[in-house]
């Protein structure tokens, strides 16, 4: 008898394992390719000359920001010390506001062909690549996930749209080195712990045309994805990740912040605040992206589906509807940020799907700006974005 009660209570938690199907990494990889490719990059450029908008602010948004500023001086350091809420902060925003620098003037030198914002993208991936090691403290592995995030961005559209970078070899070095090894195992902590590590890793995969390293993080993100959104076809609890440790119902609870009532597009993290549910949801919609331009489009896939519901269901209350009692006990922490342009325009734009709630909420948010992490300057890349 007690055998077949082992079995009777092993089922439910099989069940509620993710099974994503095993990712191919493309025969040849697409460059620039993370975030944003070459056509959608043409497609803002040509918005911006043109003064459309919300494109046109968007981009003054982003060049008239601290990040592209040509006389910022970077500040790398060889340790990254970053503690819970990064306490201590040892270089940890430095670190991230450097690559979003980087990034944003990335962005400025493709879109204007001022090659000065090219030169200073450089110098501040080389100032980074020149002197970090690691990263410690608790809050090593989402610090190395943010950053992580970011960089590959700024050094994909560098390496393929500029004339010369001599040390993008050392910076490469420096992301599989520093970076990589540090975030491809992902995590078990919060959801949005991972699918940022999964951000970074998969973007730098892409730098780097590591083909193993980017079917391993595909294979965590689908799985990590499919734990971090409920739909009501995953049953009456929500997935699992394997190895996650979660055995039972009261465990599983428990990890959603103590939500025990289960609907389309709730995540493990809303009843915690939507401030780090939106960093869950940027960084789902970013992979997304990358994803698409390396010739694996999963919007049509339950990740689609997943990040739409999310999408709705957090726009839904961000934009005031009152609470119900049976979530969060009545009572959610909101502040979503700047993170649904990405989703929404892949979604609404190119899948024609409507999307009422966080269509308000995206264009009220327009021009999105940056969430100082790894979030940056959506409106302008992605707004109503065809390519």
């Amino acid at each position: 008898m007690s055998r077949f009660r082992k079995v009777f209570v092993l089922v439910p938690l099989l069940l509620g394992l993710t099974a994503a199907p095993a990712p191919a990494a493309p025969a040849a990889f697409t460059h620039p390719g993370v975030l944003v490719s070459r056509p959608q990059l043409d497609f803002v450029k040509a918005k911006v000359k043109a003064g459309a908008q919300p494109w046109k602010a968007a981009y003054d948004q982003a060049s008239s920001s601290s990040y592209a500023s040509l006389s910022r001086t970077p500040k790398p350091r060889a340790v990254v010390e970053c503690g819970p809420y990064s306490n201590p902060n040892y270089g940890c925003t430095d670190e991230r506001e450097d690559a979003i620098a980087a990034y944003t003037d990335a962005l400025i030198w493709y879109i204007s062909g001022d090659a000065r914002y090219a030169q200073k993208a450089i110098a501040l991936m080389d100032a980074w690549s020149a002197v970090i090691t690691s990263h410690t403290n608790s809050n090593a592995p989402l610090q190395t996930g943010w950053a992580g995030s970011t960089w590959p961005r700024a050094a994909e559209i560098i390496k393929y749209t500029y004339t010369s970078w001599p040390n993008s070899g050392r910076f490469a070095t420096m992301l599989r080195n520093v970076y990589l090894s540090k975030v491809i195992n992902g995590s078990n902590s919060n959801g949005n712990w991972e699918l940022s590590m999964m951000e970074a890793a998969v973007g730098i995969s892409v730098f780097l045309e590591d083909k193993t390293s980017y079917d391993k993080a595909v294979t965590r993100y689908r799985n990590r994805v499919a734990a971090y959104v409920y739909l009501s076809t995953d049953g009456s609890l929500p997935k699992t990740v394997p190895g996650s440790g979660l055995s039972s119902r009261d465990q599983i609870v428990k990890y959603w912040q103590g939500q025990s009532t289960f609907v389309d597009g709730l995540t493990q993290e809303t009843c915690r605040d939507f401030t780090h549910t939106g960093y869950g949801i940027a960084a789902i919609a970013d992979v997304a992206e990358t994803l698409r331009i390396q010739g694996e489009d999963v919007y049509g896939t339950d990740i689609g589906t997943r990040l739409r519901q999310a999408l709705g269901f957090q726009s839904k209350y961000q934009l005031g509807t009152a609470t119900p009692s049976w979530l969060c006990g009545g009572h959610l922490n909101l502040g979503l940020g700047p993170v649904t342009e990405v989703g929404f325009n892949a979604l609404n734009t190119r899948m024609g799907i409507a999307m009422a709630n966080t269509q308000t909420l995206t264009e009220r948010q327009r021009p999105a700006g940056s969430n100082n992490l790894f979030v940056a300057w959506q409106t302008l890349t992605h707004a109503a974005n065809p390519a």
